[in-house]
């Protein structure tokens, strides 16, 4: 059986991990899986997270199952982090998964199963596992334009028009901030455009939240996912706690569904009920257990707030240090883009080619289409880093 598979072609960005480890270099830079580090170059348990580590072992009484959709106080914290303060929470249901690519499957089949020729628009780039995973689903995927490769900034214009032509059959996935690999996000302009077409077209918004809190803060960041709810009849959103709760080994994420009316969504979540038995059964528990007891607990919030705008004002100061190390002492602006970038990727607009000699001759790894991650860096690293970019160049 197993001598008729085809030899695995291996991920783009885990095997550079592997690589990585690999390379006995002691002047080496990792900027390729997307983990936030700080600037010892470890990727930290919050302060948060560990003190509901010890609220959770100390009350937590069984290992017993918790249910298909997992933890209820959990998904509903999510559903507030998401969409608080809109008509939306009116009309939504949300299961906890197995992080935010669990979340993506879930919903992928959901769609295949509620309209079987579902074609799912995704931007060009976008995150390596959105095509797999839709595919893998069952479900056709197609390209919208979304980054200029020439401004390094999103191309609204290409981006609204390709968009023009999706219909009632068809699913628009966005990226809710920190745009994953560009880094480049669309304005709240852009938003309120998407929602009219979405309005007039009949297409559904799909919106992927796996960096709330990173781009220019909590509220910020869900600012046009918010707007959007408030006025489209149908949404489907994923969530993850890998970021902004660096929760990445517990895979703890949610699917959320807004319908109509509640009637229409959680019909919704029966099926996904069903979809998950099928898949997986039961979500993993501890990670969603740490963030309930975090976000039910006021001093805990206050402290994973503060926490979390600490992580995001550092990121911008890494983008403001390399963008002041290119500029000041390599008299370049080509690459004050990755200023305006938000985030923990920013696309370099280099060539496989280029991203292979930043690897072989500097130890700097990237992935192969030219994103690095911004907080893989460390301090000391950027000049370094930034003249390994140049020389390149």
């Amino acid at each position: 059986m197993f001598s008729q598979l085809p030899t695995p072609v291996l991920d783009p960005i885990l095997s550079l991990s592997v690589a990585y480890r690999n390379d006995m270099r002691k002047e080496k830079v990792d900027l390729g899986i997307g983990v936030y580090r700080n600037s010892a170059g470890e990727t930290p348990i919050m302060r948060a997270i560990q003190q509901a580590q010890d609220v959770v072992v100390s009350t937590q009484k069984t290992k017993s199952y918790v249910g298909l959709a997992g933890c209820e106080e959990f998904n509903q914290c999510m559903i507030n982090l998401l969409l608080e303060g809109t008509s939306a929470t009116d009309r939504v249901a949300a299961i906890q998964t197995p992080g935010a690519s669990g979340a993506l499957r879930m919903l992928g089949d959901l769609m295949k199963v509620a309209q079987p020729d579902t074609t799912v628009w995704i931007s060009n780039p976008s995150y390596v596992n959105h095509k797999p995973v839709m595919e893998a689903a069952g479900l056709k995927v197609r390209y919208y334009h979304y980054f200029s490769p020439v401004t390094k900034q999103v191309d609204a214009e290409k981006m609204l028009s390709d968009l023009s032509q999706a219909g009632p059959n068809d699913v628009v996935l966005l990226h809710g901030c920190c745009h994953n690999p560009t880094g480049a996000d669309i304005d709240f302009s852009a938003w309120q455009a998407i929602t009219e077409l979405a309005q007039k077209n009949g297409f559904t918004p799909f919106v992927d939240v796996a960096y709330q809190g990173f781009g220019d803060g909590l509220e910020q960041d869900v600012q046009g996912l918010r707007y959007m709810a408030e006025r489209v009849e149908e949404m489907l959103i994923t969530t993850s706690c890998s970021k902004n709760f660096g929760l990445y080994r517990e895979r703890t994420g949610a699917a959320v569904v807004v319908g109509k009316s509640q009637r229409d969504v959680d019909n919704a979540k029966g099926k996904l009920l069903t979809l998950a038995r099928a898949t997986y059964t039961m979500p993993p528990d501890h990670g969603a257990a740490l963030v309930k007891t975090i976000l039910s607990d006021q001093g805990l919030t206050s402290i994973w707030k503060q926490e979390l705008s600490e992580m995001q004002q550092r990121l911008l100061n890494l983008r403001q240090t390399l963008c002041n190390e290119l500029r000041n002492n390599h008299n370049t602006t080509q690459f004050d883009f990755i200023e305006s970038h938000k985030g923990m990727f920013t696309v370099l607009g280099f060539s496989q080619d280029q991203m292979t000699q930043l690897r072989e001759q500097y130890g700097i790894y990237g992935v192969g289409d030219g994103r690095i991650n911004i907080a893989g860096l460390s301090e000391k690293d950027i000049p370094y880093v930034a003249d390994a970019i140049i020389k390149v160049s």
